[in-house]
């Protein structure tokens, strides 16, 4: 089965610079619904037989014109909700980047656990099971290869492509998924192979900003003050927290 891992389009908190989390009524930007048409388009010439998404609001959102154009009802899945950042959600990143666990976060995903919330080894867990579910399910339904999509977060995309590369979660910084990002996995019975990344089509001027650099890939000092999150993810690290690409720069 061959998986299409999308994120959500530029949010409302991602624009404001917040950690949207589980908070209820998170839309999308202007950007962010043309994203999700542009999505649309991008793989209205493929076979799609599936689209599963989170329950939250901004990813409803975007996979409402994908539905539409293939005539497909989109199912929730829980198990592919945004992370329960507990006491962490809501607040602004620049003021997360204070806290001591932010570094635990950055350095150690696989031992972080939010105050009141859940571990990061938990979301990990929870995602790519359900990932694989669903892959089980339309073996046995069709019989044969299927393409389906996933839409969800940065940072439950980062951990679901950390498994199918073999690399610990520890690593899963390391992944960059943008806003309305393709990331293709196919699921074999020996091994998962990863087909694309953080793809987002032909558009290069994110490059433009940092003469040649991926947005968000300044020269910070790792753990630094200015070491914010980037485009691969809302509690993504390594990048400046100033590089003035904030619609881009934030995750989830």
């Amino acid at each position: 089965m061959t998986v299409i891992l999308l994120r959500h389009g530029v949010s409302t908190s991602n624009t404001a610079r917040t950690l949207a989390g589980r908070s209820t009524g998170v839309g999308l930007t202007e950007r962010g619904d043309e994203q999700a048409r542009a999505v649309a388009e991008r793989l209205a010439g493929l076979p799609i037989e599936r689209i599963v998404h989170s329950p939250l609001l901004r990813c409803q959102l975007t996979v409402a014109p994908l539905a539409e154009k293939f005539g497909l009802e989109p199912v929730f899945d829980d198990r592919l909700i945004e992370v329960d950042y507990g006491e962490w959600t809501g607040r602004p990143i620049a003021e997360l980047l204070t806290e001591p666990l932010w570094k635990v976060v950055q350095r150690h995903a696989s031992g972080a656990v939010f105050p009141g919330g859940e571990g990061l080894a938990h979301v990990q867990s929870r995602a790519v099971a359900a990932i694989r579910d669903h892959d089980r399910a339309l073996a046995e339904q069709h019989g044969r290869d299927a393409l389906w999509v996933a839409c969800t977060h940065g940072d439950v995309i980062k951990a679901v492509l950390a498994d199918a590369l073999g690399i610990h979660l520890d690593g899963f910084q390391r992944i960059l998924v943008e806003p309305a990002s393709i990331s293709v996995i196919r699921y074999t019975p020996t091994a998962p192979y990863v087909w694309r990344m953080n793809d987002t089509g032909a558009d290069l001027s994110a490059l433009a900003a940092t003469g040649g650099q991926p947005a968000g890939a300044a020269s910070a000092a790792p753990g630094s003050a200015t070491s914010g999150p980037v485009p691969g993810g809302e509690l993504g690290g390594g990048g400046s927290a100033d590089n003035g690409n904030a619609e881009r720069r934030d995750s989830l």
